[in-house]
């Protein structure tokens, strides 16, 4: 199974509530009152976003968090990889160094072109879009004696 860390899914618990309100700095104790987080996490994960560039930091009394850019330009692959490193399925999807099986390995490509995918679309998405309310899609119902005509 594929699985984020909570921080991750933290992260952009966060970055979601900075992105509704883009035009005003957030600091720590706000942001971990809006979610529920708590307040050491949500400073840790405003650190690692900052160092990763998605967010800016001002310092002092009036000072906080902004998104460093537009949110229509934070994909998801930038926040998973800002907290979990490189977008890998398999070890051998960022190195072939960590695998015993490398050298006779025949479906390593494969992986490799599912780990690409995989991971444009989560470029794909951007936080403007995981801000957005969620639809929940339409399911079409066709009568069984339809399909059988």
């Amino acid at each position: 199974m594929l699985k984020l860390s909570k921080l991750t899914d933290y992260a952009t618990v966060i970055l979601s509530v900075i992105a509704k309100d883009p035009h005003r700095l957030h600091d720590a104790l706000h942001l971990a009152e809006v979610t529920g987080i708590a307040l050491p996490t949500v400073s840790k994960i405003l650190k690692i976003l900052a160092k990763a560039g998605l967010l800016s930091s001002m310092r002092g009394a009036k000072g906080g968090y902004a998104l460093a850019r537009e949110p229509e330009k934070i994909t998801v692959a930038m926040v998973i990889g800002a907290l979990e490193g490189p977008i890998a399925l398999t070890e051998c999807s960022v190195s072939h160094k960590g695998c015993d099986q490398a050298s006779g390995c025949r479906i390593q490509g494969n992986w490799h072109l599912i780990n690409q995918k995989i991971a444009h679309a989560l470029e794909s998405v951007t936080l403007a879009d995981m801000i957005l309310p969620f639809k929940q899609p339409v399911e079409v119902s066709i009568p069984l004696s339809r399909l059988y005509r």
